[in-house]
């Protein structure tokens, strides 16, 4: 029981995470509130924190991550593939969190808890009990 507490706890909590990160690039945040506030500045933020690319590709890999965001925060709120997607989700707030390290220091990183969202979500992938979860629908 009380590791069904904790993988609902965890998914909901990552997935709102991204999801909330997600409508801040879109402006859905108030701006007393928001980090970056529309898609442009997250767009400068993801070429600050990844110097090595390209910036012929920057916007490119914004859209790649607020897409596979968005898709992981829906399978990890619906269930699907909740162990999978959890291991995907920690690699990338890990990513994520070594970009910010790398590029801008690692207070960054820290403050806004990327580390510790990339554990959650790694110990997220290693509770096996199914509850809640659309894969318990499929299995049948």
């Amino acid at each position: 029981m009380k590791n069904m507490l904790v993988k609902i706890c965890l998914r909901l909590a990552i997935s709102t995470a991204f999801l909330s990160a997600v409508a801040d690039r879109f402006g859905l945040w108030p701006s007393e509130v928001s980090v970056w506030g529309n898609w442009n500045n997250f767009i400068n933020y993801t070429q600050i924190i990844n110097p090595w690319f390209p910036e012929s590709v920057i916007n490119s890999v914004g859209v790649i991550a607020t897409a596979a965001e968005l898709l992981f925060a829906m399978c990890l709120i619906i269930g699907f593939k909740t162990e999978w997607v959890a291991k995907l989700s920690g690699l990338l707030l890990l990513v994520f969190g070594l970009s910010m390290t790398f590029s801008t220091g690692i207070k960054g990183a820290l403050d806004f808890s990327v580390f510790t969202a990339s554990a959650a979500a790694f110990a997220l992938s290693l509770i096996k009990e199914k509850h809640w979860k659309l894969d318990n629908l499929l299995e049948k």
